[in-house]
């Protein structure tokens, strides 16, 4: 079953186009990455499943229904949720405050005296299940913006679980992390995202065929290739657009 299938999608800002044609299709459970030189349109291609741009042409389908055109938040509560290649926290809330308020908005609640009662412990519990999932157990207390950079990252990891997404993109998870944090954040991808369907848009090579089932290349705007993470690795065109001859 594809969870998300991307039909002859292009984009066009003012004359200057970005995507041209492309097509993908996501399968249920599989973890797929996304990778390509710069400005071949990656980030473009996360903006546009996720609602932030719309598409010149193409449609977009998620569990087969047309999502095309959504509005962000509309796409988010049908089980899409995605993280920045910047990360995107509240500095000055707490661990605990950016988490839970990430809960607050999936069940979408609004606090009174009545709800502040009988949702507060429930809330709270989910708050700290995704912090302790993310190995941030400790740090309840301490505002988002003491976080080391990683631990920044480990948050966000948890802002975009919150909403107990289908289907989970990441957009350079590992964008500023030292080689050893690298490697911590793909044991804990792949952990967190057990059972889950993940798109992951990445630099780093290494992260990529460690965590990949399947590999898209993008290419000045469209799809040089799609296959296993051996046959991306071997494939000349790959070599010469990417990866380079070495």
């Amino acid at each position: 079953m594809n969870i998300l299938r991307v039909e002859n999608l292009s984009k066009d800002f003012s004359g200057l186009q970005v995507l041209f044609g492309v097509n993908l299709e996501i399968s249920e459970g599989e973890r797929h990455a996304i990778i390509g030189p710069n400005g071949a349109g990656k980030s473009t291609l996360f903006n546009i499943i996720t609602g932030l741009y719309r598409p010149s042409n193409g449609k977009i389908f998620f569990l087969d229904k047309d999502i095309t055109g959504w509005p962000v938040h509309k796409i988010a509560r049908s089980g899409v949720s995605r993280s920045f290649q910047i990360t995107s926290i509240f500095p000055q809330m707490t661990v605990f405050e950016n988490v839970r308020n990430a809960i607050i908005s999936k069940h979408n609640l609004c606090f009174n005296l009545t709800t502040l009662v009988n949702s507060n412990k429930r809330v709270n519990k989910e708050s700290e299940l995704f912090i302790d999932q993310v190995g941030l157990a400790g740090l309840y207390d301490v505002p988002a913006s003491d976080l080391s950079h990683g631990e920044q990252r480990q948050l966000e990891l948890a802002l975009t679980l919150a909403r107990d997404p289908i289907l989970v993109l990441l957009d350079e998870p590992t964008a500023g992390l030292t080689a050893e944090e690298s490697r911590k954040a793909v044991e804990l991808i792949r952990s967190v995202t057990e059972g889950r369907t993940l798109v992951i848009v990445e630099h780093d090579m290494e992260v990529v065929f460690s965590i990949s089932d399947r590999i898209t290349v993008l290419n000045d705007g469209t799809v040089l290739v799609t296959g296993l993470p051996d046959q991306i690795r071997d494939n000349e065109k790959v070599k010469m657009a990417y990866l380079g001859r070495e």
